[in-house]
């Protein structure tokens, strides 16, 4: 079977859930196990940096309700390949201590190399913003870019989203943070249809 209860599937793409077990395979690490749970091989990008599984671990610790909006390996339909990871840093949340924080869900996501530039990123980042507003009725996205990624900058600037403020992340250095509204967004909301 390609998909599995709560996969988001898009024309290219499988985008599934890593889970908790998954998670913690992969930071022990066991690829071994982690492919096995998951259904699919993890990549070795994946192993090779773990911080957002660290992140996601520690997430729901403090908040098991997180675990849908968690890391999501982006899959390959034609290969069965792990290409990439999506997920939602958060829950979104009220009150937020920014405004454009206030009932937003913030993605990260990551092509590996060898699959950027085909246009799959844009597709789970679609796909898990329709997933958002089904389940959830969230319509407000933030995306945090570092100002040398051209790809990712032209990416979220080419699906609507706006500059709100610039950041200095302890982990990542300078970013530049991007909101995205579907609501009363014309150039937006098409792409959630």
């Amino acid at each position: 079977m390609l998909t599995v209860p709560g996969d988001i599937v898009t024309p290219r793409l499988i985008l599934r859930l890593l889970g908790t077990a998954v998670t913690q395979a992969c930071l022990v690490p066991d690829p071994a196990t982690a492919g096995q749970l998951l259904g699919i091989p993890v990549s070795t990008e994946l192993l090779d940096a773990p911080n957002a599984l660290a992140h996601d671990l520690r997430q729901l610790q403090q908040d098991a309700a997180y675990a849908p909006w968690a890391s999501r390996a982006i899959i390959l339909k034609a290969e069965m390949k792990m290409i990439g990871l999506i997920r939602f840093h958060s829950r979104p949340s009220s009150p937020a201590e920014k405004f454009y924080r206030e009932n937003a869900a913030e993605m990260g996501y990551e092509i590996y190399p060898g699959h950027q530039r085909r246009g799959y990123a844009r597709e789970a980042i679609t796909s898990v913003m329709q997933w958002a507003l089904e389940t959830s009725g969230i319509h407000r996205f933030i995306a945090s870019v570092a100002p040398e990624n051209i790809a990712s900058l032209s990416l979220v600037q080419g699906l609507g989203f706006m500059k709100v403020d610039e950041v200095v992340d302890e982990t990542d250095g300078l970013e530049y943070v991007f909101l995205l509204d579907t609501h009363g967004n014309t150039g937006a909301g098409s792409l959630l249809c």
